[in-house]
């Protein structure tokens, strides 16, 4: 130990020796782009990069077809009556695979204009977010009601928009997501009828029967899981999850 101590203490006077006298990397640099615009330093490209993969789960529920699908997903489980089966894992890996399915063709598009121009040094950052937010704002505004646009547009105090290009993320993301949500709720009001219709048969044919004490729902369950396996119910649901995005 007495001989690790001064040999401690003469490594870190030369770190820090080292340290004041090499050059450091800035932190922050700043230098004009050729077509006019700036370019910056890979450490502010590596921190903005890090920031974008904090907010990429909020992304993928507001900005894709995730939210539409895991709420279509939760009350077709909540009309089938079967408590936590699927459970919540299952449903949200469903809804996640079927999302990334539904929107390759986006990603696609994303991969081929924006992402690999800039790793192949052909475009600067800023261009190819540009080049990516394209495909993106096709997808949304395809999805996206006239009536949630202007809702929101009245409500940022703008006047009515000319062009649907001219719609800014700010309106357009709130939009969206409205728009997904009553899709969803629409969707989930379809499931609901015909499994609310065997619901009714049994609860009336207990009545009839003087058995009010059973629970009509542990009769009706075996008949709604029949139901849905006979007419093969999750090609059904899935098959019409993935077109109402493509038409």
């Amino acid at each position: 130990m007495r001989i690790l101590a001064p040999l401690g203490g003469v490594a870190v006077a030369l770190a820090t020796s080292a340290a004041l006298g090499a050059p450091g990397v800035d932190a922050l640099s700043v230098s004009p782009a050729p077509g006019g615009g700036q370019t910056y330093t890979l450490t502010v490209q590596v921190l903005l990069l890090m920031t974008a993969l904090s907010l990429l789960p909020g992304a993928l529920i507001m900005m894709t077809a995730f939210t539409r699908v895991v709420i279509v997903l939760a009350l077709l489980r909540q009309a089938l009556g079967t408590a936590q089966t699927p459970s919540n894992q299952i449903l949200v890996g469903l809804a996640l695979f079927l999302t990334i399915f539904i929107m390759s063709p986006v990603l696609n598009e994303v991969n081929d204009q924006a992402l690999q121009p800039y790793l192949a040094e052909q475009k600067p950052g800023a261009e190819a977010l540009a080049a990516a937010e394209r495909p993106l704002r096709e997808f949304m505004l395809a999805q996206t009601r006239d009536d949630d646009i202007a809702l929101f547009t009245r409500l940022s105090g703008r006047d009515s928009l000319a062009a649907e290009d001219q719609v800014p993320f700010s309106v357009l993301l709130p939009a969206f997501a409205t728009s997904e949500l009553k899709t969803a709720f629409q969707i989930g009001f379809l499931l609901f009828i015909p499994f609310l219709v065997i619901d009714l048969v049994v609860a009336s044919v207990l009545m009839s029967m003087g058995m009010m004490m059973l629970s009509p729902v542990i009769i009706s369950l075996p008949f709604k899981i029949m139901l849905f396996v006979l007419v093969d119910g999750w090609a059904l649901v899935i098959g019409t999850l993935a077109s109402s995005f493509f038409n």
